[in-house]
């Protein structure tokens, strides 16, 4: 029985494995559903039909104005931040080979989140407005990620390879010290830059705009694009730097470009959701379980698992204490930090 289904699009052809095709649709609709579920929870309960009008502009007026611009999105940003911090979790856990790998155990969401309340701080006015279009902010996150990740790959480097506890150890050591740099930042800076920034460390994305959407949508897109046509290196560099090699990759300039486009997820996700805690360590192990190993299949369903997390994290958080609002974060680090236990006590010996 053929496993795999042929697609052609022009001169273009390629195989997808069926489990993997099958996996991307039930997640694709399982999304699909979980969007028009949240578009309608709230203080004002509207039906899904009339969430599928709304966003139609077919339903009132009233109830237009509260799916599409108050509620729509926050909810495109928990997808998509969740998205950007899947993805990137599983490039870092198989470039480094290490199932402990992502973003923010390895401190790069903390120094997405530095540079973060650094731009916020820097370029605010008296009254408390960007001088510099906020379109910039990705960029800045982007830098602070980028710096982490290669700090945290160069100390942990030891005998021609990454030791997993190591990386572990120096990835929150590493953390730490720049959460405190954050803080500094926060007190240097002005109160309202401050109380800002307690939303990007514990991660929310309650108050999203549509120029914020308008903003990370087309970042998150960019690199994922970009990723997928890395994505068989990908493939080459979980055998390990010596096979890699004889295989014909270019191993440093590879790993180069991987990290950072993982980075750059991070910072993206970062930049308007904040610190969501280990989305990018949970969602690529539930994939793997899911699709195997192999990353053409294993970042999409990814991506989608980080973008449910999410979404369903923001529901919990605007429903489960109303009328008061618990950012997204909370939940998911309550869930990731035992999972997170779980795989070092399992790893222990590796």
């Amino acid at each position: 029985m053929n496993k795999n289904i042929p697609i052609r699009i022009g001169k273009i052809s390629f195989l997808i494995n069926k489990k993997s095709f099958f996996t991307l649709i039930t997640l694709t609709l399982l999304i699909l559903l979980f969007i028009i579920l949240s578009l309608g929870i709230g203080q004002m309960r509207i039906s899904p039909i009339n969430v599928i009008k709304a966003i139609f502009r077919a339903s009132t007026d009233m109830e237009n104005l509260v799916v599409m611009s108050f509620r729509m999105p926050r909810i495109l940003l928990a997808v998509l931040a969740g998205a950007g911090l899947a993805m990137s979790g599983a490039i870092l856990q198989g470039i480094i080979r290490n199932p402990l790998a992502s973003p923010d155990i390895t401190g790069i969401t903390g120094g997405a989140a530095f540079t973060t309340v650094a731009f916020l701080t820097i370029f605010s006015d008296r009254s408390n407005m960007l001088t510099i279009s906020i379109q910039w902010l990705p960029l800045a996150s982007f830098v602070g990620a980028v710096v982490i990740v290669f700090l945290v790959y160069i100390l942990a480097w030891r005998d021609g390879g990454i030791a997993p506890i190591r990386l572990v150890l120096i990835g929150v050591g590493i953390s730490a010290a720049v959460q405190a740099f954050t803080t500094m930042m926060m007190l240097l800076g002005p109160i309202y830059t401050a109380s800002r920034a307690n939303i990007w460390i514990t991660g929310s994305v309650n108050g999203t705009n549509w120029n914020e959407i308008i903003t990370i949508a087309p970042w998150i897109i960019l690199i994922t694009v970009i990723l997928f046509v890395y994505s068989r290196r990908l493939n080459i560099q979980e055998l390990g730097e010596e096979l890699a090699t004889n295989a014909g990759g270019l191993v440093q300039k590879d790993r180069f470009i991987l990290l950072l486009l993982s980075a750059a997820l991070a910072g993206g996700a970062v930049a308007f959701a904040g610190g969501i805690g280990f989305v990018g360590l949970m969602a690529p192990h539930i994939a793997r379980r899911l699709v195997g190993s192999l990353f053409g299949a294993l970042l999409p369903v990814s991506a989608l698992i980080g973008g449910i997390i999410v979404l369903i994290a923001d529901i919990i958080a605007r429903t489960a204490f109303a009328p008061l609002e618990v950012p997204a974060g909370v939940f998911t680090s309550a869930i990731g930090a035992p999972y997170f236990i779980f795989l070092l006590f399992r790893n222990r010996n590796k």
